[in-house]
């Protein structure tokens, strides 16, 4: 009786696991005994190649010299790319391009700064706080419904054309997606982390450090990404106005003279500071969050 008993749970056992064989494994019992195993197909995007992020720039470069030395594309209009390294050689070589670039850098810094500490501070009131909600995401959604550009104006007659109203403006731009992220992130936090917080009888700094920041992070990196292109965007608003230093300044004073090869150089820095930022962020969010597995990846 005990053989038997022994030899019927065995059978139960093995029952379930060749069903799931049937289900999920039909392929490879087949596939081995007669042509060779298969090999297993992986869903996804595809492997990663290494230069991979290049290959769009350089196709798009490809096309902008062949189009400039078959006269497809009049100089006139899009200069040359050669034209384009040898001007912007010989304006490196005399300095200009590293001072506006390091004046168009600060104000970008110094807009996502002010934007970031702003976003993150009321998105974490807002997300933590039903009145903080109440108080603080009504004005901040009256305020996306304005385009930030809209306010030059305004902000041109409370400060002025100089660089206050240039970082105030960059900073309301970029404050937004990061508030609503972060306060999305902290309001979208699984209740089965605060039952468990509750259970522990964690304090408001533990509560805070071992559950809002965590759930709050992949948000707030989000909109980090999204504040980073917008910083960029904005930069290149504010700069056409009245600006005296600066890319937009460059690009100005080359519009006045027609040389289309200065503001293609211009706009080319812009497009390289805009992808190796995001890229940063992108770097940074690998970093913070190791934990996180996604299709990217």
């Amino acid at each position: 009786m005990a053989d038997l008993s022994i030899e019927g749970s065995a059978l139960r056992s093995a029952r379930p696991r060749a069903l799931l064989f049937r289900v999920l494994g039909r392929s490879h019992g087949a596939g081995s005994t007669g042509h060779g195993a298969r090999r297993k197909r992986k869903l996804g995007p595809g492997p990663v190649w290494r230069f991979g992020p290049a290959l769009g720039p350089v196709l798009l470069l490809l096309l902008w010299s062949a189009g400039s030395a078959t006269g497809a594309i009049d100089d006139r209009i899009l200069s040359p790319p050669w034209t384009v390294v040898t001007t912007g050689y010989e304006l490196i070589a005399d300095g200009r391009v590293q001072e506006n670039l390091w004046t168009s850098f600060q104000r970008s810094f110094w807009g996502l700064f002010w934007g970031i500490v702003a976003g993150a501070s009321l998105g974490i009131v807002a997300g933590l706080s039903r009145i903080g909600e109440y108080l603080v995401d009504g004005p901040i959604q009256i305020k996306r419904a304005i385009p930030a550009l809209a306010l030059i104006p305004l902000l041109m007659l409370w400060f002025g054309i100089g660089e206050p109203m240039k970082i105030l403006t960059i900073a309301l731009i970029t404050f937004a997606p990061i508030y609503i992220q972060t306060h999305d992130g902290l309001r979208s936090t699984d209740a089965r982390y605060i039952e468990l917080a509750e259970t522990l009888d964690l304090s408001n700094w533990q509560f805070l450090r071992h559950v809002v920041l965590p759930a709050a992070l992949p948000g707030f990196l989000l909109g980090l990404r999204f504040g980073v292109t917008y910083s960029w965007l904005a930069l290149v608003v504010v700069e056409q106005v009245n600006a005296t230093s600066g890319l937009g300044y460059m690009i100005n004073l080359a519009r006045t003279y027609g040389q289309t090869e200065v503001i293609i150089l211009c706009l080319a820095v812009y497009a390289a500071l805009g992808l190796s930022s995001d890229w940063l962020v992108r770097l940074i969010t690998r970093k913070a969050l190791p934990w996180r597995k996604i299709l990217a990846d």
